[in-house]
């Protein structure tokens, strides 16, 4: 009997929510202990690409113990509920480091619960694929149902890479000030505080575009209430730095109330240095950034009277990562149990799994296997590059305060390039082209695409819609190489049958799942080599002050905005791009010098093959 329209909903939902929990793992882990905790960038890369390497030698561990599992639900349906609710758990626990542990307590945390975080993902997804031959009967089903799942699977992915940052944002808005150490201070002129206050313009994207107004003396009146705001250095007689990334802040002209889309507010500072450092307490600043024509209504005034209400402390993306894990997983778990309850096994099926050694062995008889395993390694390595470092990018170079909302629009339309090309693009390009030539100008479109991203970025734009340019030729040529890859590898299976007159289809196949997290691993190793060289990450350790937030203000009068410094944003610009673009330079190399099975050679192959069975 064939599949129903409610089992393949049900066996796409849990796709969709087991590749939900892997990009967000995949992509934001790096992100989340490097950048927002401070571990140690290569540290982490080191953890990254040793757990990813482990992981890839569990699965065929992972395969034996499914195979050998009898119950009454089946061999498939118990791993994968036990491996889907412990690998939500260690998700949410992963993302939920204690903030009160730092140094080596953390790299432990991250190595522990990242390696197990793969070991129960393995547990999981070995039996989701596994399971397609024990509830479908026919070919043509089994191939429509794998297309379906992998669609979906897809989806999943491309909705953690678009919502991430921007559900981070609201859910540690929204939850962060329940766990801070909260104090209420208000503060006012009549306080006899001599209040300094800056009103800067920003230009759409949230950049600065130099223009300052200062208001000082007796032309300031400035009241601000701060509620909620974590203690800084302990108590109010230290230095106060808080900012409106986590507030709901207001101005007050003449009555009217007038938005900023950030501000900061400083009172204190040190003088001297080491043990001669010594506490000394400032009036206030408060600098408030304002659009165009609010900039222009404020400077023609005389008075300031601002009301700022902090509502949190300043770890919003850490509790929001942590929030938005929990739904991630919940999500998780409700999918797959969809999975399972509308899913049975109709018949009992043999897993075929593949040892590393036969794996191994597969590669070493197959000189053009190795040759596309090799190819897909350093393709994944070079777009895994650029996917990690491409929050920094947006972060600390592009920048603003709109940063969040700019990295969601990109990823929008970067998944959905990727989409089109291997749905649409791709069948078209088929009819005018061999897969041979579908591969170099596709390699070619992704270098010339970090050609044009190298181009703009050291060009200094600031503005996210000229980068849709070089991330449609990118994101397309990734969306082909997906579907060529796999191509090139089903055409080696029969050369291996030919030249060693043995099929090794499942143990090639399986390879794909190692070589995908090999390069995942070699390229989170990269980039956080990158992260450590040229110190990019949020600089936690160094409170503004008087005097940096008057030196801060002075640079953006001068045109000068940088998060982090010129030379990291350099070296930033040039891994993410360079190191891509020679990595594919490689990849086409190895491929153009070995890979000899053109459409002529596989068809004398089949011709050959057939002839042998007859």
């Amino acid at each position: 009997m064939r599949l129903t329209a409610k089992e393949k909903i049900a066996y796409g939902l849990g796709a969709v929510g087991k590749d939900m929990v892997y990009m967000l793992s995949a992509s934001y882990v790096l992100y989340y202990f490097q950048d927002i905790l401070g571990v140690s960038a290569i540290a982490m890369g080191l953890i990254l690409m040793a757990a990813r390497v482990f992981d890839a030698f569990n699965d065929p561990i992972m395969g034996i113990i499914v195979a050998k599992t009898k119950t009454r639900w089946g061999k498939f349906r118990p791993w994968l509920m036990i491996g889907t609710v412990t690998n939500a758990v260690i998700l949410i626990v992963m993302f939920s480091a204690p903030p009160s542990l730092d140094g080596g307590g953390l790299i432990a945390y991250a190595a522990v619960t990242y390696i197990l975080w793969g070991i129960t993902y393995t547990m999981m997804d070995i039996p989701y694929w596994s399971m397609i031959p024990a509830f479908t009967e026919s070919g043509k089903e089994r191939e429509g149902l794998t297309t379906l799942a992998r669609s979906a699977a897809g989806v999943g992915s491309a909705l953690v890479t678009i919502l991430t940052v921007m559900s981070v944002a609201a859910l540690g808005n929204a939850f962060s000030a329940r766990e801070s150490d909260l104090l209420t201070k208000n503060l006012s002129s009549s306080d006899g505080l001599n209040y300094t206050a800056f009103v800067l313009e920003v230009d759409a994207d949230q950049n600065p575009t130099g223009n300052v107004t200062e208001f000082t003396g007796d032309d300031a009146h400035v009241s601000t209430t701060i509620t909620g705001a974590q203690r800084v250095f302990g108590d109010w007689n230290d230095v106060i730095y808080v900012n409106s990334s986590n507030a709901d802040v207001t101005l007050n002209v003449n009555g009217k109330e007038i938005e900023a889309s950030n501000v900061e507010f400083v009172k204190g500072d040190y003088e001297g240095e080491g043990d001669d450092q010594v506490f000394v307490d400032t009036d206030p600043v408060v600098s408030f950034y304002v659009d165009s024509d609010t900039y222009a209504e404020l400077s023609a005034e005389s008075s300031v009277n601002a009301q700022i209400r902090m509502e949190s402390n300043l770890e919003v993306e850490r509790v929001g990562f942590k929030y938005f894990s929990i739904v991630i997983g919940i999500l998780f778990v409700v999918f797959i149990t969809i999975t399972c309850l509308f899913i049975k096994e109709k018949s009992s099926v043999d897993i075929k799994t593949a040892s590393v050694g036969q794996m191994f062995k597969a590669l070493i008889q197959n000189d053009q296997a190795m040759t596309i395993v090799i190819t897909i390694v350093l393709v994944n390595s070079a777009t895994y590059i650029t996917s990690n470092l491409l929050i920094y990018f947006f972060k600390y170079d592009l920048a603003g305060s709109n940063w969040q909302g700019n990295y969601t629009l990109f990823n929008t339309f970067a998944g959905g390039i990727q989409i089109l090309a291997m749905m649409i693009l791709f069948p078209v390009l088929r009819r005018f082209f061999s897969t041979l030539k579908i591969f170099y100008i596709s390699v070619g479109s992704a270098i010339g695409g970090y050609i044009i991203l190298l181009t703009m970025a050291l060009a200094g734009l600031k503005s996210v819609f000229p980068f849709f340019v070089p991330g449609f030729f990118i994101m397309a040529a990734v969306g082909i190489l997906n579907v060529v890859v796999t191509i090139f590898l089903a055409n080696t299976v029969d050369y291996g049958h030919l030249k060693n007159n043995r099929r090794d289809e499942s143990v090639i196949f399986s390879m794909q799942t190692f070589v995908v997290k090999l390069a995942s691993g070699i390229s989170a190793l990269v980039a956080s080599v990158c992260l450590a060289v040229f110190n990019i990450k949020e600089n936690s350790d160094v409170v503004m002050t008087f005097s940096t937030l008057i030196a801060k203000i002075d640079d953006i009068r001068n045109g000068v905005v940088e998060t982090i410094s010129s030379d990291s944003v350099i070296g930033l610009r040039l891994v993410m791009t360079l190191a891509p673009i020679v990595v594919l330079i490689a990849a086409v190399l190895i491929f153009k010098s070995r890979y000899i099975l053109t459409d002529k050679k596989l068809s004398e192959i089949l011709a050959e093959l057939k002839a042998r069975r007859a």
